[in-house]
């Protein structure tokens, strides 16, 4: 038995790719009193697990271009050189680093590139199961979260409101929900 498969029963060794059909990347950040949720729509990306668990790494490629608030207008403005300048920096990209064991989850540590701006970030890794889907494929599912500046990335457009407050807060609280689908061609 690998140890992988000790860690994570049923998980095995090979290229895992993200399923989007059955995947959401989606962020929060505070707006004036209350909190603003999107999601993006389009994105790829792989998981390697290796015999090692903690060898094991992650990278993913996202469509700026693709958020949505539900607000067209709002997404219009965040796709605009205010914020993520989707036109001439389309895509933000994460690679894993390194793994790290905490408690029964896992810690990622990877390179978070938003706008050519690449910061170090630290996502919580809980993984939810492994299992065989309908149609004959190994598929693991996990969540990941984690919480970054976006001040560090060169997002930082914000309007001043009376009594010293801005209208957009700082912190950006990421949340992915993943299922992948391992690569029938690895061993």
């Amino acid at each position: 038995m690998t140890a992988i498969a000790t860690v994570v029963p049923g998980l095995t060794a090979g290229t895992w790719t993200i399923d989007p059909t059955h995947t959401e990347v989606a962020f929060t950040v505070r707006h004036l009193m209350s909190k603003v949720r999107g999601t993006f729509k389009t994105f790829d990306g792989s998981i390697v697990v290796t015999d090692d668990p903690l060898s094991s790494s992650a990278e993913a490629t996202i469509d700026l271009s693709s958020v949505d608030t539900g607000t067209p207008q709002r997404d219009d403005h965040l796709r605009s050189s205010d914020f993520f300048d989707a036109a001439t920096q389309p895509t933000m990209t994460f690679r894993s680093k390194e793994l790290r064991p905490r408690g029964d989850d896992f810690v990622a540590i990877g390179d978070l590139t938003v706008k050519s701006v690449t910061r170090e970030v630290e996502l919580a890794v809980e993984l939810l199961g492994v299992g065989t889907d309908a149609y004959g494929n190994e598929r693991v599912g996990l969540e990941a979260t984690g919480q970054i500046s976006r001040k560090d990335f060169g997002v930082d457009f914000n309007v001043p409101l009376d009594g010293g407050k801005l209208l957009i807060g700082d912190a950006v609280t990421i949340s992915l929900t993943v299922q992948a689908i391992r690569s029938t061609d690895t061993a």
